[in-house]
């Protein structure tokens, strides 16, 4: 008879998604339970924005995700002019798109390396980091930030489109197009990585809306949801696109899902590019020192990278917010669903599950 051994990964281990860490026991190498652990890095944003006024808020709220700040800066926005009743330019709607599908594009890269080094794949990450520095480069022409922009605030966006940028985006785009049939070569048609990926960390499909999966997880069992067609937002209602999904509920399905989003993201901010109005990018806020926002509250979702991110902000009048709450991906997908679909793997797949599920740990302990 084998024995139960106690094994930790992380919160140093690289296969881990941000410091956190994941408590197994096994026999043998199969995993019998999973236990998450988190608190090494970044905690209690939530209470740190409530103690900073309504603009000053915005330097924590990249925290909640590194590889993912952007839908944090929207989504907040949202949430303040909603209870405000600021209206934002149709232009500085169509930015913002492009500024969130950009986001997502960078994030993807960053997937990229993390899934196939799982997988021993490491050229895949290679690439796809290097590839993703020319998205880095248009948002650092656009925020002068490579990553975190505190770009997007109430009201609109910080700055308008500086001269060139949109050539410039549109060469990108025609690059990274032509690379993912690339990636493809190296990853998605490599027979290790679809071993790998196939028939493993599979959510059940029946069990995906009551467990709380979203994002890519969510429509890997072959549900379609994603706030931006469900609950448009910015310029998402006047550009056309489609939601992939697929069957399965595995790694490769997650995978697949991802590959596919990339593409409706390159045409999406082709789109954007091609339609956006001229005029304001900015309804200018008064001195932020000062400013104060009317009491009342306000629940605002977007579609992040990992999925569906609300925020629930609410003001007594004063010039910084009385509660901020936030509801991301992180801890359904880090905590409940992790725990739940490891048991019964093999020890070496737990950094390639926690890769395919999209985690942020400061987003669990916000």
């Amino acid at each position: 008879m084998e024995k139960e051994t106690t094994l930790y990964i992380g919160p140093q281990h690289p296969g881990i998604t941000g410091n956190m860490m994941v408590k197994l026991k096994v026999t043998g190498d199969t995993i019998s339970s999973a236990s998450t652990h988190v608190g090494y890095l970044h905690r209690a944003f939530e209470k740190l924005i409530e103690r900073r006024n309504w603009l000053q808020s915005f330097t924590i709220l990249c925290r909640f995700c590194v590889p993912e700040p952007d839908p944090m800066e929207l989504t907040y926005a949202r949430a303040v002019e909603e209870i405000e009743g600021r209206e934002v330019p149709e232009r500085a709607e169509y930015i913002r798109t492009i500024v969130m599908e950009l986001a997502r594009i960078q994030s993807f890269m960053l997937w990229y390396g993390g899934q196939s080094g799982s997988s021993g794949l490491y050229l895949v990450g290679q690439w796809s980091v290097g590839d993703r520095n020319y998205i880095l480069d248009l948002f650092e022409d656009l925020t002068g930030g490579r990553v975190y922009h505190m770009y997007i605030w109430p009201g609109g966006v910080r700055r308008d489109l500086p001269e060139g940028w949109k050539d410039k985006a549109l060469k990108t785009m025609d690059y990274l197009e032509k690379r993912l049939d690339e990636y493809d070569k190296l990853m998605f048609d490599s027979t290790i990585f679809q071993k790998r990926a196939q028939g493993v960390g599979i959510i059940p499909k029946d069990k995906a809306i009551e467990w709380g999966v979203v994002g890519a997880p969510l429509r890997g069992t072959g549900i379609k949801h994603d706030v931006r067609i469900d609950e448009p937002y910015c310029a998402y209602d006047k550009l056309n696109f489609i939601v992939p999904t697929q069957e399965g509920g595995d790694v490769w399905a997650r995978a697949l899902v991802r590959r596919q989003e990339i593409r409706q993201s390159i045409s999406i901010i082709r789109q954007a590019l091609d339609k956006m109005p001229a005029g304001e990018f900015y309804n200018k806020i008064p001195n932020p020192m000062k400013w104060s926002i009317p009491a009342g509250s306000a629940w605002v979702k977007t579609e992040s990278v990992r999925g569906e991110v609300g925020f629930y902000v609410e003001s007594d009048g004063s010039n910084k917010p009385r509660r901020v709450h936030v509801k991301g991906a992180a801890y359904t997908h880090g905590v409940t669903v992790l725990e739940k679909i490891l048991v019964g793997q093999n020890i070496a797949d737990v950094s390639f599950i926690l890769n395919s599920l999209g985690v942020c740990p400061p987003e669990i302990e916000r």
